[in-house]
């Protein structure tokens, strides 16, 4: 499954790692904060130099300003703000040698819809892809996670049911191409559409991602699982549907899909859909899950 459209590239020190913090919202600020301490260390910790990306919210100087407390007191380093209000305004060059000087790119959440509009396919969005072919880390929260796919999930109904044109897709930044991504996944019962959209799509491969969780994605191929909740993913490629067929607004038939729930201590395999490894984070139980053909592997190469 390709889930990035960059080709590996070279480094001064060699191959360049690129790295994806995808986030499903309302992740913890105050507290432990443990996503956002993973993106600040990702981005270089002190030496980093973060840009905020607040397009997709109402509120864009109060969730500028809430990002920059936060990251200073996780120790960041340099914390600007890219506002494009208009796709006019997202060819500034002052944002883009923002973005072409970041170490760590955040975009908020809000409203999907606003970020596809005055970002996608504008200088800005082109910034922020060249940012993550070299190197910076891109993260995104809520509307900041959708916005991460070739298509996202714009509008559509909530619930466990999936019906047929209960949703709508936009695009995307094409940072994961085969993908397609929900986010708030638990929390506002959001099963129904994504079931629906790979339905549709089976050739796209179905992420929901709870709140204070993140799918942290290496190189667009290994993802590893971290924060308080899970990561969903449904697999449809070989699944019975009656997508092509069924009328507005009525239940879709989707029989044979694979789902995999992966909590924090997981890690996937996106290209070959399927999980390589599972340690258990959680503090009453001890020891850790391996598939069986990593534990394989590994007594193989301890044996040699």
């Amino acid at each position: 499954m390709q889930t990035s459209a960059a080709p590996t590239a070279e480094g001064a020190q060699g191959p360049v790692r690129r790295t994806l913090l995808i986030i499903g919202g309302a992740e913890d600020r105050i507290g432990r904060s443990v996503v956002l301490k993973r993106f600040v260390k990702l981005a270089g910790g002190r030496r980093s130099r973060i840009v905020v990306i607040p397009t997709a919210s109402g509120y864009a100087d109060e969730v500028s300003d809430a990002y920059r407390d936060v990251f200073t007191r996780l120790r960041g380093g340099e914390i600007s703000v890219v506002h494009p209000t208009t796709r006019r305004e997202a060819g500034d060059p002052a944002m883009i040698a923002h973005l072409d000087a970041a170490t760590g790119v955040f975009l908020t959440g809000g409203s999907q819809v606003k970020l596809a509009q005055n970002v996608v396919g504008t200088p800005v969005g082109n910034a922020i892809l060249r940012a993550y072919d070299r190197g910076a880390v891109i993260a995104g929260t809520s509307a900041g996670a959708s916005i991460m796919s070739r298509f996202m999930i714009s509008l559509g109904e909530e619930g466990l049911t999936p019906r047929q044109r209960a949703s709508q897709i936009s695009a995307g930044l094409g940072l994961v191409e085969d993908v397609i991504i929900d986010q708030h996944f638990d929390q506002r019962g959001r099963y129904g559409r994504l079931m629906s959209m790979v339905a549709a799509s089976p050739n796209l491969l179905g992420m929901g991602i709870d709140e204070n969780t993140a799918a942290e994605i290496r190189d667009g191929r290994v993802m590893s699982v971290i924060g308080a909740g899970a990561i969903f993913l449904v697999d449809a490629r070989n699944a019975i549907t009656d997508a092509p067929d069924a009328r507005r607004g009525a239940p879709l038939l989707v029989s044979g899909a694979v789902v995999h729930t992966l909590p924090t201590g997981s890690t996937f395999d996106l290209e070959h859909v399927e999980l390589t490894d599972f340690v258990e984070r959680h503090p009453d139980i001890a020891g850790a899950v391996v598939p069986a053909t990593v534990r394989a592997a590994r007594t193989t190469t301890a044996a040699r």
